[in-house]
């Protein structure tokens, strides 16, 4: 069974209110591009070869970015809710007059709301109760 690979580390900011506490954060092994996790989804009896996922998976890319920039939300039924998310600039403006979207936002952010209706309930507080974890320093 896989295992989320942790670390550990103490706060070294003096200023902080956290100062000296341990925190633990996750260890990424891997990056997987789309290349990749087509073969990964061929790989576990997919009728489908590499390249056909990965034309899917392609083609859903540049759908769902055409779909989030149409102002829609995109529903990944079983995995979650992809929408945008304006940053305005640091004080915002001072009068409507004032707002133009072009400098008045700082950016657009692309954010993810895990699926919760399902078994495979993806709530933060859900995968930490289905996750198993490994320290890093016990795989040497």
């Amino acid at each position: 069974m896989a295992k989320v690979i942790y670390d550990m580390y103490k706060d070294t900011n003096m200023s902080s209110k956290s100062y000296g506490h341990v925190f633990g954060r996750v260890v990424h092994v891997e990056t997987m591009n789309t290349k990749a996790l087509s073969r990964h989804i061929m790989e576990h009896g997919s009728p489908y070869t590499e390249d056909v996922v990965l034309g899917v998976l392609t083609k859903a890319e540049s759908c769902i970015i055409e779909m989030l920039l149409q102002s829609k939300k995109v529903k990944l039924d079983g995995l979650g809710t992809l929408y945008l998310m304006a940053e305005n600039k640091k004080g915002g403006e001072t009068t409507i007059d004032d707002f133009n979207p072009k400098t008045s936002f700082k950016g657009l952010h692309i954010r993810f709301l895990p699926d919760s209706t399902t078994e495979d309930n993806l709530t933060s507080r859900e995968m930490l109760s289905k996750a198993q974890f490994i320290f890093v320093d016990d795989l040497v």
